[in-house]
């Protein structure tokens, strides 16, 4: 069993630019019984309500979208350069088809409150939503990002409390 160590947020020594979008995340959503995880690299972290706070985008068709939208918390965990293919098979199969924690061997973990991470992590922040909105072509200011990145399936935007920061001991 991994040994982490609870530090505050602003502990972070690692660039939050390079952790979400060049080595990327697995967000996780659910509870024991019943969770799914899937990859990001959009996201960030920073301070909101005078709190520390990470968020995070998720497109309504992501199976990981019912888990977000059903549950208070969820949990981003990073991880080393070696299980990067573990990160590319949950970002390109389905949790409605695959367990994607049997099929990549990462074993899930749970906090106290029931937020589901992963053993191998080296960086785990547990996240209590806080705000969450649809994006919308209206609201986009701009419109290369709409051509690039749309087709009517905009992401729905969370922004949460880090309430947990886990580190790799």
């Amino acid at each position: 069993m991994s040994v982490f160590r609870e530090i505050s947020a602003k502990e972070i020594t690692e660039n939050i630019f390079k952790l979400i979008g060049d080595d990327w995340a697995l967000v996780t959503g659910g509870t024991k019984e019943n969770f799914n995880t899937m990859t990001i690299s959009w996201g960030g972290a920073g301070i909101m309500w005078g709190k520390p706070c990470a968020f995070t985008f998720i497109r309504p068709q992501r199976y990981t979208f019912e888990f977000m939208e059903n549950n208070e918390y969820y949990t981003m965990s990073f991880f080393d350069e070696k299980y990067r293919d573990a990160l590319k098979f949950c970002g390109s199969k389905s949790g409605r088809d695959y367990n994607k924690a049997k099929e990549t061997g990462l074993t899930p973990a749970f906090t106290e409150n029931g937020a589901v991470y992963f053993e191998e992590a080296k960086l785990v922040l547990v996240c209590k939503k806080m705000y969450a909105q649809s994006l919308n072509e209206d609201s986009i200011t701009d419109g290369d990002g709409v051509k690039k990145w749309y087709n009517d399936d905009y992401h729905k935007m969370y922004i949460s409390e880090i309430t947990k920061t886990l580190i790799k001991e």
